[in-house]
């Protein structure tokens, strides 16, 4: 039997948007430029518990930008992101990062 370890995080459609695709492309650039200056503040801190919850919380607003990007593919655009994401899958295992074998295997 294949396994592959995976998280499933749903995010919504934001519905109060009108996002387009260059607008959420510099979202996306700006979320993880906080993303990364919350990371760079892990040095500085002694506490790390605190901002290792402002890591994951940035990095869901990074999540978030970029599937709505993708609904942006989807709907204005027609893509098939379904599709994208197979081929995203057969990426990671041409590249070796991923591997269909059991847990350990």
């Amino acid at each position: 039997m294949n396994y592959v370890n995976t998280r499933t995080i749903a995010l919504p459609r934001l519905n109060r948007l009108e996002p387009t695709l260059e607008g959420t492309a510099l979202k996306l650039m700006e979320e993880a430029g906080e993303l990364a200056k919350t990371i760079l503040t892990l040095r500085a801190e002694s506490e790390r518990g605190p901002a290792l919850g402002r890591v994951a919380l940035d990095l869901l607003d990074v999540a978030q930008t970029a599937i709505t990007m993708m609904y942006v593919l989807e709907e204005q655009y027609g893509v098939d992101t379904a599709g994208a994401l197979e081929q995203h899958l057969a990426k990671l295992l041409d590249k070796g990062y991923l591997s269909l074998a059991g847990p350990g295997g």
